[in-house]
């Protein structure tokens, strides 16, 4: 009896090919493009784009230069060669600004920042990390996760937990602020000194560092918890808990070392004093 012949394996159906990424839309550039008053758009694609008042783009953002004055809101990414900005700008996306970005007021920008040099004047805000190839000015308060920077000169407050990189970092801090990792070749750090009714009313402005790496540090009215630094200068009313490195001026009032602090009780204050006879 012959032996029936298997049955074929039915082959496998051939996959549908998946559908192309659906091409995104061809923005038309324009030349120069002003918008005034209360508008809102998609888009912009523009050589200039000069825009004053209330202006909500609820896309992207590609300009050559930028000059905007009011309460400017961008729903996508802001690509720009230079940008001055005056007012309020809150911006959804990423920013980049190859060559200049330059502002006053508030900035506010929910991914990360890149520009070629950058001066802040007033808020800035930021969600994501920024990055400056060269030098960063800001006269006012600065908030990041992270910074990465050529040169920063910094007047005002600045709270960046995470770490902040530089070839130099000279910071006067009004305000109480607060970093993680400050490293640069060059690295100072002056806090404002209490004042005679502060003192009285146990109020000043701190300043609290998690790290300090340098090839030379100068710090003032701040509180440190490591440093290491060949060079290292403790001004007035600085602490520092540990360090490496050479201590090559300390005023008397600085601190190296451990320190346990706890607030006064509350309703404990000093009674006022007047200088009068």
């Amino acid at each position: 009896m012959a032996t029936a012949a298997p049955l074929p394996v039915p082959a496998t159906a051939p996959k549908a090919p998946s559908a192309p990424a659906p091409t995104p839309p061809v923005r038309p550039r324009v030349g120069e493009l002003h918008d005034s008053g209360t508008v809102r758009k998609e888009f912009v694609n523009a050589d200039r784009w000069f825009a004053t008042g209330y202006v909500k783009v609820t896309g992207d953002v590609q300009v050559g230069q930028g000059k905007i004055d009011g309460t400017i809101t961008i729903g996508g990414k802001l690509a720009a060669s230079d940008l001055q900005y005056r007012g309020m700008v809150d911006i959804l996306g990423t920013v980049d600004v190859i060559v200049g970005l330059a502002g006053s007021g508030s900035m506010r920008a929910e991914g990360a920042l890149h520009a070629g040099t950058a001066e802040f004047k007033g808020t800035a805000q930021l969600d994501g990390p920024l990055t400056v190839d060269k030098g960063l000015s800001v006269h006012g308060s600065l908030s990041a996760p992270s910074a990465k920077v050529g040169e920063l000169d910094l007047d005002g407050e600045a709270h960046i937990p995470g770490e902040l990189v530089g070839d130099r970092v000279v910071a006067f801090l009004k305000e109480s602020s607060s970093f993680g990792t400050v490293r640069a070749r060059s690295v100072t750090l002056h806090g404002k000194p209490p004042n005679l009714v502060e003192k009285v009313f146990f109020r000043r402005v701190t300043v609290k560092v998690e790290r300090v790496e340098a090839d030379a540090a100068d710090l003032e009215s701040v509180d440190v918890y490591f440093v290491r630094a060949p060079q290292i200068t403790l001004g007035r009313n600085a602490h520092v808990t540990e360090y490496e490195g050479t201590i090559v001026k300390r005023h008397p009032t600085s601190r190296v070392g451990f320190e346990s602090k706890s607030a006064p009780p509350y309703g404990l204050r000093r009674a006022p004093f007047s200088l009068s006879p």
